[in-house]
């Protein structure tokens, strides 16, 4: 229920709404797509249940996996983490500007960067070749969620 007002908020808005792991829900709500992690449902059967006309993207934190996510179908892919994180106690080690400009290099599908993203490094990862970036803790953990997201689309769209 929660999903299908959502999905209303963002078609008003002009907004993509994409549910994180769950194709049912995404289904249900008919959401514009879904984002799928690495131990989440398989790429190949969300795009048999989703169709062709729906947004499925990938997770990865390395070359081999965002490999696997474009070998399987996705839309687009989530690279990360990209720097320290600690909104995610598994993320692994941070890669760095350099490897997620080589990653971007050798794949054909859009990347998102991930992980430790804040509006003074946004710029950095989208002048990398990221396609867009995701956040959690630069939104979230802020006291005012609202000027934290104006702060980030200053940073991604002035980073040109």
């Amino acid at each position: 229920e929660a999903g299908c007002e959502i999905r209303e908020v963002c078609r008003n808005a002009g907004v993509t709404f994409l549910v994180n792991d769950r194709v049912d829900v995404a289904l249900a709500c008919e959401a514009d797509g879904v984002h799928l992690g690495q131990d989440d449902f398989p790429i190949p059967m969300a795009r048999a249940l989703l169709g062709r006309d729906r947004i499925i993207g990938g997770s990865g934190g390395n070359l081999e996996e965002i490999l696997k996510c474009q070998e399987e179908g996705a839309d687009y892919a989530g690279f990360g983490p990209v720097y320290p994180t600690s909104s995610k106690s598994d993320a692994g080690p941070a890669s760095g500007i350099e490897p997620l400009k080589g990653l971007i290099s050798r794949v054909s599908i859009p990347i998102v960067a991930i992980g430790g993203i804040t509006p003074d490094n946004a710029g950095d990862v989208m002048k990398a070749g990221a396609w867009g970036v995701a956040v959690i803790s630069a939104v979230c953990c802020r006291e005012n969620p609202e000027e934290a997201v104006r702060e980030l689309v200053r940073a991604v769209f002035s980073s040109g």
